[in-house]
């Protein structure tokens, strides 16, 4: 039996009311009602990083987090990291130390980079691994993954 609920969901600075079933998680509701698609389903056990969003600046695995939860909060995905047009500091560090491999890690590892860098925080390369111990890169690239957060960090 579906239980519908509705909620309102602050996305990428946009607010929008959503009747959803109470089963459905934060990933469905970006990507299928929104067509947000830069949060990727890669395991579906939150083990893989690669739905990993930000709910009220915190990075969480939306494909573990249910929809209702979200509910009043503020949701950044990967589209909304960008401001006018202009990619952030992480997105270009992640760029210009070819950190982005195949892409399909890159999402969410930038989200949890881009969660670091609001913290004010000095990392060092042992911390940095720890923050993204979340995320797997199947194109083993993270070498450049990590010199890039910190980049990004030091900027």
């Amino acid at each position: 039996m579906i239980m519908l609920k509705k909620i309102r969901l602050s996305v990428n600075g946009k607010t929008a009311d959503f009747e959803i079933d109470t089963g459905e998680t934060l990933l469905e509701v970006l990507r299928k009602r929104l067509h947000l698609t830069g949060a990727k389903e890669g395991c579906g056990a939150g083990e893989c990083g690669a739905c990993t969003v930000l709910v009220d600046g915190t990075p969480i695995n939306s494909c573990l987090y249910l929809g209702v939860w979200a509910d009043g909060r503020d949701i950044v995905t990967i589209e909304g990291i960008a401001r006018d047009g202009e990619l952030s500091k992480v997105q270009k560090t992640f760029i210009s130390e070819g950190a982005v491999q195949c892409g399909f890690c890159t999402p969410g590892v930038v989200i949890t980079a881009t969660a670091m860098t609001g913290k004010n925080k000095q990392y060092s390369a042992e911390e940095i691994k720890t923050e993204l111990a979340g995320h797997f890169c199947r194109c083993t690239g993270y070498q450049n993954i990590i010199r890039a957060v910190q980049k990004a960090l030091d900027d």
